[in-house]
Formats: C-alpha cells, structure tokens, sequence
C-alpha cells in the first residue's frame, strides 16, 4: 500500500482544527462585566479559589478547602509537586492560576494554571459564560490538547484559609 501526500487532506484538517477552535473561544458569548474576578469553586466543590488582578494580569490562589486537613490533621501540603522542596507548602494560599491578560473578545488568555493534584503546571485560557460559570482550560501546545473545567460562584460567603 502506498502512501500519498494529500495536501488538500492536510487543508481539511487545519480548518476543522481552526474551527473546533472558533467554536470553544465563541461559546464565551457575550463579555460579562465582572469578568473572573472574584470567588469560584473548582469543579469538585472541595476547593474555592479567589481571582484577582497582580499587576497588570489576573491571578487566582486556593483560599478555601473543604477539607483543609490531611489525615495526620495537618494542613495539607503540595505532595504532588516535582519539586521536592516545594512539597511541604501549603495548599491554603497556594497560587494555582496566573499571568492570564484579556483578549479582546470577553475571554483571557495568556495564563498558567497549576494542578496541585497531579504537580503539573499548563498553559491555560478562561472565559465567563453568559450563565455566570467560568470556563477554565488548561492545554500543552494548543488549546485542543487540553483538558477544561467549569467553576461555579459559591452559593455562600466561604471562610478564607488560615
């Protein structure tokens, strides 16, 4: 079997790439006013996260847990950092999001998230949908390799970590 170099395939699957793209920056719909400043549960429920201006970009750290201790009833640490140095940090304070600049169109780019429950870092991008939830996707490369997850407002006022 012989493999032919089809150039209109490789047409083909950049603008589905490009359009697959257009559709997750176009689901952003219109640019909300407050933005992702602000409190947001993550995805699980077990952490609350505060979003806030550093200089002249957005940045987030973990200011709530639900379960803010290990089983020993310690403070839980960063355990899954590659960093060994850096594993007994505390997660209460830990800034998991960063350097992420408007892009124009209602979203932000830019920017960095940690995942504490793996020690991986990513590039990262997020948006406020127009039902209030914020759109977080963090990606090696381009935003189709990727993983996303959708925060929520807290019903509640929560306790900031001590």
């Amino acid at each position: 079997m012989q493999v032919v170099f089809n150039p209109r395939r490789k047409k083909i699957t950049s603008f589905l790439a490009f359009l697959l793209a257009a559709a997750w920056f176009g689901a952003a719909g219109p640019a909300r006013a407050d933005g992702p400043q602000g409190w947001w549960l993550d995805q699980t429920g077990r952490a609350g996260i505060e979003i806030a201006p550093c200089g002249a970009a957005l940045c987030g750290w973990i200011e709530w847990l639900r379960v803010p201790l290990d089983k020993a009833g310690k403070p839980k640490t960063d355990i899954h950092n590659p960093n060994t140095a850096l594993r007994s940090r505390p997660l209460c304070r830990l800034q998991i999001l960063g350097g992420f600049t408007p892009n124009g169109n209602g979203g932000w780019r830019g920017g960095w998230i940690y995942d504490p429950s793996s020690g991986n870092t990513y590039k990262s991008v997020m948006h406020v949908s127009a039902d209030g939830r914020l759109h977080v996707r963090g990606y090696i490369g381009i935003t189709l390799i990727g993983r996303s997850a959708v925060w929520t407002k807290p019903a509640a006022a929560l306790t900031p970590c001590t």
